[in-house]
């Protein structure tokens, strides 16, 4: 591997000496880490609470590292490159020091800074960063910052079901791995076989198949599908303004957009270039087809946000549509003195539509709400009210620039 190497004097002034520190963890995670994530280390050493011994071994590592006289710290090689050395060489032989000696919470601080790109290249140092560079500890947190946006329940028990698959497929028979051997060495010399055996066991380890980066890059790099929803399909679609659709999502991390595959009934069945802002998680675990039981149907009140299950008939998916409480005719709408509350029937309106359109209100039963509706209207299924502020935020920004009829 090559090294980089940064003279160090004895008679150097303290300045330098602490200008040394803060280059020291930049030059060694490699030219990715910006120099503004390592200087905070010292704060955080001291947020971190380190013990007594941790203190000890840090300042005894820097101690000793000064006293070599030179720093070389082995560059990172991209995990891509096969062509790479994945051994680490001997630092005491060469009077080097490697990333492996830093003391451990050192190391897991460096680790934590690192994006997941920078774990990646750390990874394919050697075996033993590999195996640090793949702990759920670090990935769990990529994870969050990046697709708890977007992926739900289901898209986990997804992946529990592909890793399940996944291992099955991988057990081989015993009696049909000893057939297969007695035959490899009647066509192969033994030499052969023990050479490309041992071989075989040197080679890097694979991705653990139930880990958190795996997931997280079969997710990056558009290896596997999940359930999601999107806002205003079909691009914007008139007819489906203000409405959030099941769909199967793909990240294409060149376009940082997605594609999504709908469900088979409808006009298009895919759609791509769909940016992050259009997409939810499901925020119930009901499928398309089945309707939501409602539990919020005696809570409602004139001015309660709400989404509703809707579709065009019964062999369609449902599909929800944003939407507000409204006052009753009769009702004058002062608080003070609605009872619209009281009542049994609920007027649900959809102020995206303009006044007079057959789609601008609809009344449903608070007390026996089920399934209503025609085939010339569509069917009302499922309401969900809406408590949160974000997510009837994430409805308002969709809003069409233009009253719809």
């Amino acid at each position: 591997m090559h090294s980089l190497a940064v003279p160090f004097s004895e008679s150097a002034q303290p300045p330098m000496f602490f200008l040394l520190i803060s280059c020291f963890s930049f030059i060694l995670i490699s030219k990715s880490l910006s120099h503004s994530l390592i200087l905070p280390w010292k704060s955080e050493i001291g947020l971190l609470k380190l013990s007594p011994l941790s203190c000890e071994q840090f300042s005894n590592f820097v101690t000793s590292w000064f006293r070599r006289g030179s720093l070389a710290i082995s560059l990172v090689m991209p995990l891509r490159k096969k062509g790479c050395s994945k051994k680490v060489v001997n630092a005491d032989e060469k009077g080097e020091i490697s990333l492996l000696d830093l003391p451990d919470l050192a190391l897991e601080c460096i680790l934590e800074r690192l994006s997941p790109a920078g774990l990646c290249n750390i990874a394919g140092v050697c075996s033993s960063l590999r195996e640090r560079c793949q702990s759920d500890y670090l990935w769990e947190k990529h994870m969050k910052q990046k697709w708890v946006r977007v992926i739900g329940d289901a898209t986990y028990r997804g992946w529990q079901l592909r890793i399940a698959q996944r291992k099955q497929s991988i057990v081989v028979d015993p009696c049909m791995q000893k057939g297969l051997l007695k035959l490899v060495q009647k066509l192969q010399p033994i030499s052969w076989v023990r050479s490309n055996f041992q071989g075989r066991n040197k080679s890097k380890n694979p991705l653990t198949v139930d880990s958190i980066m795996t997931w997280y890059l079969s997710l990056e790099r558009g290896k596997f599908s999940f359930p999601s929803q999107v806002y205003n399909r079909e691009n914007g679609h008139i007819g489906f303004m203000l409405s959030c659709y099941d769909a199967e999502v793909t990240y294409n991390s060149e376009t940082d957009t997605f594609l999504a595959r709908y469900s088979p009934h409808g006009r298009q069945m895919t759609e791509d270039g769909i940016p992050w802002d259009r997409l939810r998680a499901p925020p119930v675990n009901t499928s398309a087809y089945e309707l939501y039981l409602s539990d919020c149907l005696n809570d409602l009140r004139p001015g309660d946000h709400v989404e509703i299950q809707w579709r065009r008939n019964k062999e369609f998916p449902y599909g929800w549509w944003y939407g507000v409480v409204g006052h009753l005719e009769l009702c004058n709408g002062i608080e003070h003195h609605c009872r619209c509350h009281k009542n049994d029937t609920v007027i649900l309106e959809f102020n995206q539509y303009a006044p007079g359109s057959r789609w601008r209100r609809t009344t449903v039963n608070r007390k026996n709400h089920r399934e209503e509706g025609d085939e010339v209207d569509g069917f009302y299924g499922g309401i969900r009210k809406l408590y949160k502020e974000d997510e009837i935020s994430m409805w308002k920004r969709h809003w069409p620039s233009q009253m719809l009829e």
